[in-house]
């Protein structure tokens, strides 16, 4: 079965991971890669490494499709459902924040997305139309917290450090993204207030009912291209054999997490869409490492999977991704 696929927003970080994977999936046509800058341009003259894998070429007009990946930057997918003509029938994955689910703002318009974290929520996204895909930090966290916060065994303030790779910026250069300044350094940003906070906290929320406590993130950039690599700590009064069964037992049935007892690092995911997990108990306290590919399973490779999910395709088919290695 060949699922007809459109692409908007194909020239940047994540339209180019996309790329990579749906032109391998086995059961994916790609119709059109929407590009109305790159319109009439060979898709390698973007993303230089499809050289030999395709001659298509970016189009500033749309088809109709079975789905649609939105690949857009953030605030410009609200504006691209509500001005085009797409048809009913078209299923939409989104990858920007404009319909994710939010604790703060309850009024939101959703325009009926159903956020993507497959962990989550896999039978809501098995009957969902549209598919708010989760970011990038907000999954290596939630991945995190998930079994915590499903046997309401958060107590009190979660501890948050996290660093990811420049591509997480996306394409486009600034200050703080371009080789001078990033290589051999590192910086913290956003605080306390990063907006994926607000994804975060929605969704231990949903699992735990009346968790208020608060949520403490500290976002670094690292000098490096793509990974996350998350610390988290909470109170915590179990064992950590414990803590290693409920992690394992949550994750039974979820292709893509993976718990590791031995050391982890971030260079084990990048380049796959899998999640390792790393989970230690000291002191009262709960640790988990967390690590993922920022443009894979914090976002390409993550959108691939709810596409899975959507059309009733293994879930991992298109993303037996392998690790880059050492």
């Amino acid at each position: 079965m060949k699922i007809s696929v459109g692409i908007a927003g194909g020239a940047g970080y994540t339209g180019g991971e996309l790329l990579r994977i749906l032109l391998n999936h086995p059961n994916v046509d790609i119709k059109f890669v929407h590009s109305t800058s790159n319109a009439g341009n060979k898709l390698y003259a973007v993303h230089s490494d499809l050289l030999g894998e395709t001659e298509m070429t970016f189009s500033s007009e749309l088809q109709n499709v079975d789905a649609l990946f939105l690949c857009l930057p953030h605030g410009k997918s609200k504006d691209f459902v509500k001005d085009n003509a797409l048809s009913a029938t078209t299923k939409i994955i989104d990858l920007s924040t404009d319909f994710r689910h939010s604790y703060k703002d309850v009024n939101r318009d959703f325009q009926g997305f159903v956020y993507g974290l497959p962990e989550l929520q896999r039978d809501k996204i098995k009957t969902a139309h549209r598919i708010a895909n989760p970011g990038c930090f907000a999954t290596a966290i939630q991945l995190a917290l998930l079994p915590l916060a499903a046997a309401q065994k958060l107590s009190g303030a979660v501890h948050i450090s996290a660093i990811t790779g420049s591509t997480g910026a996306g394409r486009g250069l600034s200050d703080t993204t371009h080789f001078s300044w990033r290589e051999g350094n590192m910086s913290i940003y956003k605080q306390f207030n990063h907006q994926h906070l607000f994804e975060i906290k929605a969704t231990l929320q949903l699992l735990q009912n009346g968790f208020n406590e608060a949520v403490n993130f500290i976002p670094y950039r690292g000098n490096f291209a793509r990974g996350i690599l998350a610390s988290v700590y909470t109170p915590y009064l179990e064992t950590v054999a414990e803590a290693t069964e409920l992690y394992k037992k949550y994750y039974a049935n979820h292709p893509f997490v993976h718990i590791v007892e031995g050391d982890l690092d971030m260079k084990q995911v990048v380049s796959t869409n899998k999640c390792f997990l790393h989970v230690g108990v000291h002191e009262g306290q709960i640790l988990i490492q967390s690590a993922i590919d920022n443009l894979l399973k914090g976002a390409s490779g993550q959108a691939v999977q709810n596409f899975n999910i959507l059309f009733n395709l293994e879930e991992s088919a298109g993303l037996k991704l392998k690790s880059v290695g050492y």
